[in-house]
Order: structure tokens, then C-alpha cells, then sequence
């Protein structure tokens, strides 16, 4: 090319470059300004009661699963089994806030500790950053497993080393387990409506493996040696109607999303999911789709508003098409629904700690009770039926009459699904 030619292509280059970068930046600048707007609308606002089923026991094969869908009752059954430990407790959660409730929660394991109790505990770093340095301070036979803000140090490529620790789970001596919604806080004990499972039994050993292979895959490193590994001193017993399935980003297992589209395909009578929040993928869409098209009652239950906005509007992107193939959307009303639950055919349920989305189907540390049993699934289907009296039902024609500046939106964050 000659001395001052110009590059023909360089104008379309520059256009394209533009385009792309309106295209990535005006749904995050978007969705930073919905953020700020929700939560300054949200301030001094509080959620209304809503209804609650009591903690309920079901016999499942050698032990018991006892359902909480009202925070006070579940943290006072974790409180009690904390201050009747013996031996040793497992301890861990998302969230942990520096609150009253939060509080009890340390006190219960120092107190434990001193008293010659093995108790480990672990946190994400990240969904504390707000809590107090102070809270999160421990005397030293307390051992504390604080999973990091930044986990991939100079692996910065390494994708299976950007999970965060979702999960939430109690364990106790070897007799009793906690697995479910619940972060730790005094709002989630009166405030939010969730799930959580207490488990007896043989079962309990699952939810202890898989707090100790988290803790041996990231206990902390120090110079010249490395602290001791926490070993099982009970071997494994097969509970057949109970499994826990782990999503673990370090050895690339996400069984979860395979556990559920495995038990939607297999459903001939109904399904009924209950999510905080619903941002799948198009394959998990059209698993959900085709099980209503072929007749199954497929009714999805989710918050009227969440305490997410961002992931609200991007979750409706999806409503037109489940609409058409005939899948009820139910939506929670006055109050944050964060259960993470589903039923199929009255025989197959689950609880745990994964949302259907990416970031917990594909990227999260997470957790979730598998459980193949009549009673058990009867009592998640008397819990959703008293959730849906509480819901407002979304038709068709409601949907389709929705003004045209939230079409546009719900088309303009479209771009931000493969993030959530």
C-alpha cells in the first residue's frame, strides 16, 4: 500500500469494534443503574409474614429427613445440635452475617470448642465482605477455613479455580446433618421463605465426605508444611433412597444439572420446581418445555421480586416460551423466596443449596440431597402447595400484554445470561 493510502477497511473495523462494545457495555451499565434504583426503593422496606408449614419428620430407609421452611425453627434445631455435640462439628455457609443471629451461631462453636469439641468451620470470603474483620475473628481451637476472595493466585486462566463456596451444611458427631437454602443472619430467620433438610441416619456420612473434601481440596497452605487433613474415622454406609450430589469446579463434576434433567425426561405425572432464582441454559428450557408438552403438570414457582432485580429481569426472558408450551409460573408475593427445591411423580425430590443457573449449575461449589421416597416427596408437595397459595399466578395474556419499554429490556440484558 502506498505511502498515505488508507486502509479501506479501517472505518469498518472501527464500527464494528464500536458496536461490540455497546453491545457487552450498555447491558452492564443497565443493569448497574436497575441495581442502584432497586435497592434505593428497597430501603426501610421490610417483608410482609407469609405462610409456613411446620418442621415435619418423614422414616426414610435407617433415618429420618425433617423439613424447616421457617428460619427461627431451623436455626434453633442447628443451635441445639451445636451445643449437644460430643465429638466434632462441621460447619459451613455461604453467608454468615455479624448479627444476633449470626452471633449465637460463633458463641454455640466457641462454647463447643472449649469444651474439648473438634470444630471446623469454612465461609466464603467474598459473600462476607461487608461483615465485620472483628466477627470474623476466632480463637485458635476454633479451625477456621476461610475459602478466598481471589482462588486461582497465578492459574488466573484456570476456570475451575473461580467457584465460590455456595453451600450450606451442619454435621454433627456422626448423628445428625443440615443441608439446604439457609444462608446464617437474623433477616433469613423471620424474613425469607427457604428450605432446609435435617438428616439421621447413614446419610449423615455423605454430607460428612463431602464437608471434608472440600476442606482437604482448600485447607490452607503454610511454609514447610501444610495443616492436617480431616479424616473420617467411620466408614461408608449406602443409603440407596438418599444421595448427595456435589458440584465440585476443582475436578469439573457438576452432577446437579444432570440430576435434574435426568429426573424432568423421566417425569410422566408432574414437576414442580421451587427456585430463588431461574436462569438456565436453553437445553435445561426445552427439558422443562417438552415434559409439559407431553402432559406432565410442570409448575415453576418463583419470587414476584427477588432481592437480585438484574437476575429477575433476565430470568423473564424465558417466561414467553414456558407460557406457550403450557408451564405454570407461579410468583412468590411479599416475601424472598430462596428454597431450592423440585418433586417428580410423587417419588423423586431434592433440596440443596443450587439455583438453576450458570453460576451454580456450571460454577459453583454446591450441594443438593437427592431423594428417591414417597413420604418425603409428599411432604415437598404439601410445602409447595402452601407456598402457592401464597403465589400470584402469571398467565399467558398477562404476559403478553406487558408494555413494550420491558420487552425491549428484558431483549437488551439478554447478552448477560451466559454471566448469571
Amino acid at each position: 500500500m502506498a505511502h498515505g493510502d488508507q486502509d479501506p477497511l479501517a472505518g469498518v473495523r472501527k464500527a464494528l469494534r464500536r458496536a461490540l462494545m455497546a453491545l457487552i457495555g450498555v447491558p452492564f451499565l443497565v443493569a448497574i443503574a436497575m441495581s442502584l434504583v432497586d435497592s434505593y426503593r428497597r430501603r426501610g422496606k421490610r417483608p410482609k409474614p407469609f405462610p409456613t408449614r411446620p418442621p415435619e419428620s418423614v422414616p426414610v430407609g435407617e433415618g429420618q429427613l425433617t423439613t424447616f421452611t421457617y428460619g427461627n425453627d431451623l436455626y434453633e434445631a442447628m443451635l441445639e445440635a451445636i451445643e449437644g455435640a460430643r465429638s466434632q462439628i462441621l460447619f459451613e455457609t455461604y453467608i454468615w452475617k455479624g448479627d444476633a443471629m449470626g452471633e449465637r451461631f460463633k458463641r454455640a462453636l466457641i462454647d463447643a470448642a472449649d469444651r474439648g469439641v473438634d470444630v471446623y468451620c469454612t465461609y466464603d470470603a467474598f459473600a462476607n465482605l461487608v461483615v465485620s474483620p472483628a466477627f470474623k475473628r476466632f480463637p485458635g481451637h476454633v479451625k477456621v477455613l476461610r475459602y478466598p476472595v481471589y482462588g486461582a493466585g497465578w492459574r488466573f486462566f484456570d476456570i475451575r479455580r473461580y467457584g465460590r463456596d455456595h453451600r450450606k451444611i451442619l454435621v454433627v458427631d456422626d448423628n445428625v446433618g443440615f443441608i439446604g437454602g439457609y444462608n446464617v443472619g437474623s433477616a433469613y430467620a423471620t424474613e425469607w421463605r427457604d428450605t432446609h433438610v435435617k438428616i439421621t441416619g447413614p446419610a449423615v456420612w455423605d454430607l460428612k465426605r463431602a464437608f471434608a473434601d472440600f476442606w482437604n481440596l482448600h485447607r490452607r497452605r503454610r511454609i514447610g508444611s501444610s495443616e492436617r487433613p480431616l479424616l473420617l474415622e467411620t466408614a461408608s454406609t449406602w443409603e440407596p433412597r438418599v444421595r448427595v450430589q456435589r458440584n465440585v469446579p476443582r475436578l469439573l463434576m457438576f452432577p446437579i444439572r444432570a440430576m435434574y434433567i435426568e429426573a424432568i425426561n423421566r417425569a410422566s405425572r408432574n414437576v414442580w420446581m421451587t427456585q430463588a432464582y431461574f436462569l438456565p441454559d436453553q437445553d435445561f428450557v426445552d427439558a422443562v418445555k417438552n415434559a409439559a408438552l407431553r402432559g406432565v403438570d410442570v409448575r415453576l414457582l418463583l419470587p414476584l421480586k427477588s432481592n437480585h432485580i438484574v437476575a429477575d429481569w433476565v430470568s423473564r426472558g424465558y417466561f414467553s416460551q414456558m407460557l406457550d408450551a403450557g408451564v405454570r409460573i407461579l410468583r412468590y408475593r411479599d416475601a424472598m423466596v430462596h428454597a431450592k427445591t423440585a418433586t417428580v411423580d410423587g417419588r423423586w425430590a431434592t433440596v440443596g443449596t443450587a439455583n438453576i443457573d450458570r453460576l451454580s449449575l456450571q460454577g459453583n461449589y454446591e450441594i443438593n440431597l437427592e431423594v428417591i421416597d414417597e413420604g418425603f416427596a409428599r411432604e415437598l408437595e404439601a410445602i409447595f402447595e402452601v407456598d402457592q397459595s401464597h403465589c400470584l399466578e402469571l398467565t399467558s395474556g398477562e404476559w403478553e400484554a406487558r408494555d413494550m419499554h420491558r420487552k425491549f429490556t428484558e431483549m437488551l440484558l439478554t447478552p448477560l445470561r451466559p454471566l448469571l
